[in-house]
């Protein structure tokens, strides 16, 4: 099981630099040892592990933990309140971003 999931994750992280480089994006790589770079990461992490892995354990197969982490990331993303930004969810607070910076539409009239 520990096996798939490192090859699951070197899998993922290269199509991950391959959709970063067809996109033209740089991917933020930080110097070895720079624990400021991935604080955000891994306090991301640090909350995962403490709300889902941890609590849920034993965990019987890959598909009991894939299932949790897609759960948990959509609750983090669409439900959960987030203090630093106004105690709403991410995608909410992304959503409101976008429509206050979107460029007005030119439409044709005859």
């Amino acid at each position: 099981m520990l096996q798939r999931l490192v090859e699951l994750t070197q899998y993922t992280s290269f199509r991950l630099a391959e959709h970063l480089d067809a996109a033209r994006i740089a991917a933020s790589i930080g110097s070895v040892g720079d624990a400021y770079d991935n604080a955000l990461m891994e306090s991301t992490i640090g909350l995962f592990k403490t709300e889902v892995i941890k609590p849920m354990r034993p965990w019987k197969t890959l598909s009991h933990v894939e299932l949790a982490t897609a759960e948990w990331v959509d609750w983090y993303n669409h439900r959960r309140l987030h203090g630093e930004i106004g105690h709403i969810p991410p995608a909410e607070y992304e959503a409101n971003y976008y429509q206050a910076t979107a460029k007005p539409q030119l439409t044709a009239t005859n």
